[in-house]
Order: structure tokens, then sequence, then C-alpha cells
């Protein structure tokens, strides 16, 4: 028997999970940024373009961590969450399961991850719920419009999405091992270094 033949299914590629709207606000407060301290570095004196370079490196890192980093990558075999400042990997098999409360977590070997890339609104699940209730409270006969369709919160369809690999995914033989977790030095050491240097500059001016 020829050992190249596939013995399960293929994997595809990864699923990712942003949040536009926190993108969108990292991209503007990296412009405003840029602006007010490139401003400051041009026409400042003495020691203000330092100050400025320095809030540059602190702040630029911190704004990228919490707005443009975060991200959830799922295939048929594991769960990788980038957070601002870790990055998880999840194996299928070590994940216990993925709900959407307060906020969208994971839930793996005891241990409780939140998603930071997937936004939980209650006001969306609300509005969701009253399409829902109003479709139930439908009578035989009557027909729905497309507003009344039912609708569901956003984070609550990736949470579906991702239990389904989930399940799906468990018993894969790529889908075994224990979760690892990694800090994301390339954001915390520039953001420390500013953060270091600006104290010097304002003690020492």
């Amino acid at each position: 028997m020829s050992s190249d033949q596939p013995t399960e299914e293929p994997a595809y590629d990864d699923r990712v999970y942003r949040s536009p709207m926190a993108t969108v606000t990292g991209v503007v407060l990296l412009a405003l940024l840029a602006w007010l301290c490139g401003d400051a570095v041009v026409r400042g004196h003495g020691n203000v373009p330092w100050i400025a370079l320095a809030v540059v490196l602190c702040l630029a890192p911190l704004i990228v961590a919490f707005t443009v980093r975060p991200a959830v990558f799922a295939n048929a075999d594991r769960l990788r969450v980038r957070n601002p400042f870790r990055i998880i990997e999840l194996p299928w098999a070590a994940v216990d399961s993925v709900r959407a409360r307060f906020s969208a977590e994971v839930i793996a070997e005891g241990a409780t991850y939140q998603l930071w890339s997937i936004p939980v609104s209650l006001r969306e699940r609300n509005k969701a719920n009253r399409r829902q209730t109003r479709r139930l409270g439908l009578g035989n006969g009557q027909t729905r419009t497309p507003d009344e369709e039912v609708r569901r919160a956003s984070a609550d369809q990736t949470m579906d999405e991702l239990r389904s690999l989930h399940e799906r995914g468990a018993s894969r033989a790529g889908a075994q091992g224990s979760v690892k977790v990694s800090w994301s030095y390339e954001i915390i050491a520039p953001a420390v270094i500013g953060a270091l240097i600006l104290i010097v500059l304002l003690a020492t001016g």
C-alpha cells in the first residue's frame, strides 16, 4: 500500500476574524499620532523633538496592539488567537468550549482566553433577539419581509462557526496537542523602551 495516500480530510486555509471598526480606529489614531508628533519634531526646540519621538515609540506599538493587531485564525486543526500582547495556539483537541457572553472567550485546559478581535455587542444581540421574537410571533399564513428575517449578532454567528470547526476538528490527528502561549516582545519591548526614554527626558528636562 502506498504511504502517499491521504489518511484524513485536507486542511483548508485559515478563516480570519478581525474587528473592522478597531482596525479603522487604529489607523486614524496612528495618523493623528504621526501628525502631532511629526509637527513637534519639525518645529520643536530643545528636548521637545526627542520627547515627541519617545511618545511615538511608546504609543505606536500600544495603538497597534489594541486595534490593528488582534485577530483570530481558525482552520481544521487549530485556533490561533493573536491578542495585544500574546499569541495563543490552541489545537482543537485541547479546547473545551468557545462562548460569547460579555466577551468572546475560548476555554482550554482549565484556562480562559479572551478573543479580542471578536467584540460582543449586547445591543446588537438584543436587536437580534427582538427579531427572533417577532418571527416566532407571526401567525399561520403570514410571510416575512427581508427586514424580518432572523439575523443573529455577528459575535454569536462567529461563535457558531468556531464551535462547528471545533466539533469537526477535535478528533483529527493534526488537532492534537497542548495549548502554547507566547509573548509578543516585538510589541512589548519598544513600548517599554519608549516609556523609559520618556521618563528620563521628562525627569531631566
